[in-house]
Formats: structure tokens, C-alpha cells, sequence
């Protein structure tokens, strides 16, 4: 990962809202189709790829995102997870699927940027600038959704109670950030 500087600096509280910048995790973009692909991420992840749309798996350590019926993306639960364990789970995956040509696996950590908002105001922030309907979004735990907030293409997972993280591409974190200071003050 890059040792880069964000330009989100702090933490937002507003009424019955947080908004706060995940510090930098390790990000992995999977691709594969094959059975032997979803058997190996279970062994080195203890997790196998959810096959059903806009779903998620996870355990203490990773969480697995459905992107595509060929594609996941995996983050790390874990703050302080060290460069040398990264750089391990990385040439493991890599090692397993695309060295084998099971598939393809890509670091993404320096592409997105992940927020965490928290509060019963959420859902409420988020429908000012985007058309996706969260009605069953906001009642599955673990749900996933690729959707435009504010013109920026973004990736949200539900966390239950009112908890998401939002990936959002480096390059358009410091608008989005703004954007969700903004409009967080009028919800």
C-alpha cells in the first residue's frame, strides 16, 4: 500500500450521525469463475465468495463483497493489520488463483477510500443524492450495493444498526467527503 496522505482529516459528529474515514486496510479485487477459485479463497480466508447478487460473507478478520457473478472484493475488518500480514494474504491469493490461472487477483487498497457512517440518520443523508431505493438494503444486514451518490460511483456495505461503509475512489474522496459534511448539516 501507498503511504499516502489523505485529505480527510477528521471525524464529523452531527445529530444522530457519524461520519468518519476508515484508516487505509488492504483491499483485494478478486475475478474467477471456476470451482477450484471459490474453494481456494475459503482456505486462505476461511470464507467462501457468496454466490447470490448484493450479498456479503465474513468472519473477525475479512469481509467478502459480491460485485459480479465473477467478482468480489475483499477488506480487511482489522485497523491494524500489519504491511508483512498484507503483503502475506496478498501472494497467498495470488500464489493460489492467479499463478494457477484460477482467476485474477488484483490489490486495490490505493483505489478506494472507506467511510464509515453510523446513526439513524443515514439512509436519510444518502437520499438526497442518490437514486437507489435502500428499503430492503437498510433491513439485510451484510447487503451490498454499487450505486451513484452525488454523481460519484460508489460501493455500499450495510453493516446492521444503521452502520455502512461506503468505497468511494480515491480521486473523488475529498468531494464526496465535503458533499457528506454538507449535506449533513441539513438532514
Amino acid at each position: 500500500m501507498l503511504n499516502f496522505n489523505s485529505p480527510i482529516k477528521s471525524e464529523k459528529n452531527y445529530d444522530d450521525l457519524k461520519i468518519i474515514e476508515i484508516e487505509p486496510t488492504i483491499k483485494i479485487n478478486l475475478r474467477g469463475n471456476k470451482r477450484q477459485f471459490s474453494t481456494k479463497i475459503g482456505k486462505i480466508l476461511s470464507i467462501l465468495p457468496p454466490n447470490e447478487a448484493n450479498t456479503s460473507s465474513g468472519n473477525e478478520k475479512f469481509n467478502l463483497l459480491w460485485l459480479s457473478p465473477d467478482e468480489w472484493l475483499i477488506y480487511s475488518n482489522d485497523k491494524n493489520i500489519s504491511l508483512e500480514d498484507q503483503l502475506n494474504l496478498e501472494e497467498s491469493l495470488f500464489n493460489e488463483i492467479s499463478k494457477l490461472n484460477q482467476g485474477a487477483v488484483t490489490n486495490v487498497s490505493d483505489h478506494w477510500i472507506m467511510i464509515n457512517l453510523k446513526g439513524n440518520k443515514i439512509y436519510d443523508l444518502l437520499s438526497k443524492s442518490c437514486p437507489y431505493n435502500f428499503n430492503d438494503f437498510k433491513k439485510k444486514n451484510g447487503s451490498v450495493a454499487q450505486t451513484i451518490v452525488n454523481h460519484i460511483d460508489t460501493i455500499l456495505h450495510n453493516k446492521g444498526d444503521n452502520n455502512i461503509n461506503i468505497f468511494v475512489r480515491r480521486s473523488f474522496s475529498e468531494d464526496f467527503w465535503r458533499w457528506l459534511n454538507d449535506s449533513a448539516k441539513y438532514v
